[in-house]
């Protein structure tokens, strides 16, 4: 850390009363503080992950006891496929518990800029805590789909009709706007978020109607593709980056592609 961004971050909170109390705290135990919230967040999680396996441990258990009377092939294939179902039910039951707690103790976010040690930043912390639960454990074998869009959805984003959504490479989704028709393609990254010296950005990305989106493209906090616009593979917007209407963008970092040039080399050499 620079100095500049250890000044920022052990700067006094500009909060009155307990809020400023709690956020002077934290910045002057960092790591204290950080054990003290995370082990009772992990132990949180864990109980909402335990909710949400509930109906798969029943079926697992009402089958273990109904195959007890079959021959030992029938009973392993019943269990077998038990399991499976144990897995789906147990991502979709917690499809709809994550939102659910997070509607209820963490809120949409808002567009903020400041330190990283501070209350804004720990609600942010635990929003993309909750939506990592389900990315990196099921939303994969959900991708694309209605399930997808409803769970997003769900955790605040806001989402035109018609819109398919390739990536579970998103984060902050309440801060992302998609319009009509939109397409994400596979792999691709939105997050609404960005580090500057010291302080995180918390930032909008709104993408309109008619976008296309390529594979494993990034997209950056504070960016705003207008609408029927693509972005090609692999390119990269940075933060506040605009796109108007009817273009064409790409490269890292992206920019105006005029659409003549591809009939003239191929895409791996735009730039």
């Amino acid at each position: 850390m620079t100095e500049i961004q250890k000044s920022i971050n052990e700067a006094k909170s500009k909060k009155t009363g307990v809020a400023g109390l709690l956020e002077n705290a934290l910045r002057s135990f960092k790591n204290t503080l950080h054990i003290i919230i995370v082990i009772p967040l992990y132990i949180f999680v864990s109980a909402i992950l335990g909710i949400a396996l509930i109906p798969g441990l029943q079926l697992l258990k009402f089958l273990y006891h109904w195959t007890q009377v079959m021959d030992n092939l029938t009973q392993l294939f019943l269990l077998g496929t038990g399991i499976v179902l144990f897995f789906f039910i147990s991502g979709f039951s917690a499809m709809f518990i994550v939102p659910l707690v997070n509607f209820l103790f963490v809120g949409r976010l808002k567009e903020w800029r400041g330190p990283y040690y501070s209350l804004e930043a720990i609600k942010w912390y635990a929003h993309n805590g909750l939506l990592y639960l389900l990315r990196y454990s099921f939303l994969e074998y959900v991708t694309p789909s209605p399930f997808l869009n409803w769970f997003y959805k769900a955790m605040g984003m806001r989402l035109g009709e018609g819109a398919v959504i390739n990536s579970t490479h998103i984060s902050d989704p309440s801060l992302i706007t998609l319009g009509e028709r939109v397409t994400i393609g596979g792999s691709a990254t939105i997050v609404a978020h960005y580090g500057q010296s010291g302080y995180l950005v918390l930032a909008p990305v709104i993408i309109g109607e008619g976008v296309t989106i390529g594979l494993k493209c990034t997209i950056m906090g504070g960016v705003k593709i207008g609408k029927n616009s693509k972005i090609l593979p692999n390119s990269v917007l940075l933060p506040k980056t605009e796109v108007p209407e009817n273009e064409t963008w790409g490269g890292v970092p992206a920019k105006k592609i005029d659409l003549r040039s591809l009939t003239e080399k191929p895409l791996s050499s735009v730039k």
